[in-house]
């Protein structure tokens, strides 16, 4: 087994052993009672979320030459970030399949599944880390995505603390997340001549995928938070 694959398995038995102690350290509040495993996975993603989010822009402040080589350039700290990552993906990916329902859950296991195949590549090749950790800025945004799942699931919808949550989730999503995958989306076409045809299709498809998913997902979050 290669060090990387070995930080994955590592990352996938921490966040399950941080899922399951969740429930004692953050004990659901009465509105959550009744669904208490999805009070444990929105805890368990905003550890993830505050980890690879902060890390990955630490990771471009600390290597500037990430973001001019975002193929060959490596720094370990930035690949064992997206190793952790592919091993947080797994864990969430086994916890919906156990306990929710294909149909509710179908998208984010879709979703997952491209973030593992496209980080997957990333760790075993030592290639496009730089890339991967580009699209780890997302995690800036779902910080506060995730805790506003927090604060609906504790009822305190009609709180300035919601509110506030809500426009700082607008704007972190704009930038961190529509922007950053539209870049991304611009720098795989820029360089699809440097950029190995298998790889090339999985990140076309990859980005194909993710970005009416997200515009979807904007949508949602304005017609719910803004435009009731």
């Amino acid at each position: 087994f290669s060090p990387g694959l070995l930080l994955v398995a590592g990352s996938f038995a921490a966040f399950r052993l941080l899922n399951r102690e969740l429930e004692r350290l953050v004990p659901p509040p009465p509105s959550a009672q009744r669904n208490r495993w999805k009070w444990r996975n929105i805890w368990t993603s905003l550890a993830h979320s505050l980890l690879s989010g902060g890390g990955a822009l630490a990771g471009f402040c600390l290597h500037p030459g990430l973001s001019e080589d975002l193929v060959g350039t490596h720094p370990p700290g930035a690949h064992s970030l997206v190793a952790v990552s592919v091993g947080y993906f797994l864990e969430d990916f086994v916890d919906m399949l156990c306990n929710q329902k294909l149909h509710q859950s179908w998208e984010l296991l879709f979703h997952h599944s491209v973030v593992i195949i496209c980080f997957g590549i990333a760790v075993l090749l030592h290639q496009y880390v730089g890339f991967a950790l580009v699209a780890l800025l997302v995690e800036i945004n779902s910080i506060f995505l995730h805790l506003r799942q927090i604060l609906l699931m504790a009822n305190l919808v009609h709180t300035t603390c919601y509110r506030l949550n809500s426009i700082i989730n607008l704007g972190t999503y704009v930038v961190f997340r529509i922007a950053t995958l539209a870049w991304m989306t611009r720098w795989l076409f820029l360089n699809r001549e440097n950029v190995p045809p298998a790889t090339y299709a999985v990140g076309t498809v990859g980005m194909a995928i993710m970005t009416p998913m997200n515009i979807i997902l904007f949508y949602r979050l304005l017609r719910s938070d803004f435009f009731k």
